[in-house]
């Protein structure tokens, strides 16, 4: 068990960034287009072993729900209108 005073640093998840992606090379099908590298494993990993630092350019695809609130407008920012 942790002591509370000690903040436990929780490696961001690759497939959550927007700058995650498939490379489709089976040696190394893992790629971040931030770093700009392809690599075999998770590329925060790959990160955080040559640097000791977790990743400082994690950006999540997923948007406030705040900003999400155009439906109550009529303008849900996309799609096919008739």
């Amino acid at each position: 068990m942790l002591p509370n005073n000690k903040q436990v640093n929780k490696r961001p998840s690759c497939i959550k960034c927007i700058h995650y992606y498939v490379t489709h090379d089976h040696d190394n099908p893992h790629g971040c287009k931030a770093m700009g590298f392809k690599s075999m494993q998770n590329p925060a990993v790959m990160v955080f072993a040559s640097s000791r630092i977790e990743c400082q350019l994690f950006q999540s695809k997923i948007k406030n729900k705040q900003n999400n609130n155009t439906s109550e407008s009529g303008n849900s920012g996309g799609g096919i209108v008739a």
